[in-house]
């Protein structure tokens, strides 16, 4: 059974995993977006890092349509992890694993902002196999199967190389969630032929990239519901990833940081020597 769903996925089926992510938002996000009360915004650990009544419910959903389609497998996600952290532990085990992200962007969905998505990837044995990031406010749906390649909305995407000599646009982590290690690492950004700007939803600045309209990301957590979904997209829309030791990124964690997703291989090798103060 397991095997066959997932073969079922590699080979384009991906469609029942869409309906069940476009059905979870549709049920549990969308009729809450702009429709908060102050009494289902939770602070988490501190007033950046917010859970909503919309996240919990989302999670819920997709944890039961998800195992359904596919019996024997576990969900990862961010809200479990946060009630339970050895949840975390099944990206190191046997089972298929649904990485999920239920909102994605939870500033922008608290705020009234469309620029948030939910995240699921399809993982086993550390090897995210295939994708789904859904904006249900911008109406955009990319996914990804590894060696398939990815689209966005049944389009195919290409990231393409940036224009010689152009400046190179990187998304970075947002300083409200970063460290000041991590801050420091990524003032080495600060450098002639670099711009770069705090993050918005981790989600879609993955999809920018894998569309071409961003160059790279430069990251310092490393939570694979935040990545996996959007690692795989960029890499099957033809970018890369690397840390900056000079690794793909492990979704299970362990990962020298801060790490970058680039349209190609140079700008990746380019914004990962910078990191690394080389």
């Amino acid at each position: 059974m397991i095997g066959d769903f997932l073969e079922h996925v590699l080979d384009g089926g991906t469609g029942e995993v869409e309906e069940a992510v476009r059905k979870a938002a549709a049920a549990e996000i969308m009729p809450r977006f702009r429709q908060l009360g102050a009494d289902e915004i939770i602070e988490k650990n501190g007033p950046h890092d917010l859970v909503t009544v919309a996240d919990r419910a989302a999670e819920a959903h997709l944890t039961a349509s998800l195992t359904a389609l596919l019996p024997g497998s576990v969900v990862v996600g961010e809200e479990a992890v946060h009630a339970d952290p050895t949840v975390y532990e099944a990206l190191r085990g046997d089972a298929p694993v649904w990485i999920v992200d239920p909102v994605d962007g939870t500033r922008q969905f608290v705020n009234g902002d469309p620029a948030f998505c939910t995240l699921v990837a399809l993982a086993r044995h550390g090897e995210v196999l295939a994708s789904w990031t859904f904006a249900p406010a911008l109406e955009e749906m990319a996914v990804a199967v590894r060696g398939r390649g990815a689209t966005l909305d049944g389009r195919p995407l290409r990231s393409g190389s940036p224009l010689p000599g152009a400046v190179v646009e990187v998304a970075t982590s947002h300083p409200d969630y970063s460290t000041p290690e991590q801050k420091r690492a990524l003032l080495a950004l600060d450098t002639e032929g670099v711009r770069r700007r705090p993050c918005g939803s981790a989600g879609l600045e993955y999809l920018a990239v894998a569309r071409g309209d961003l160059d790279a990301t430069a990251f310092g957590w490393e939570y694979a519901w935040d990545h996996a979904a959007g690692l795989l997209l960029v890499a099957e829309a033809g970018g890369t990833d690397t840390t900056i030791a000079g690794e793909r990124f492990r979704i299970a964690g362990g990962n020298a940081l801060p790490f970058t997703a680039a349209r190609d291989a140079a700008t990746a090798e380019r914004i990962r020597r910078l990191l690394g103060g080389r």
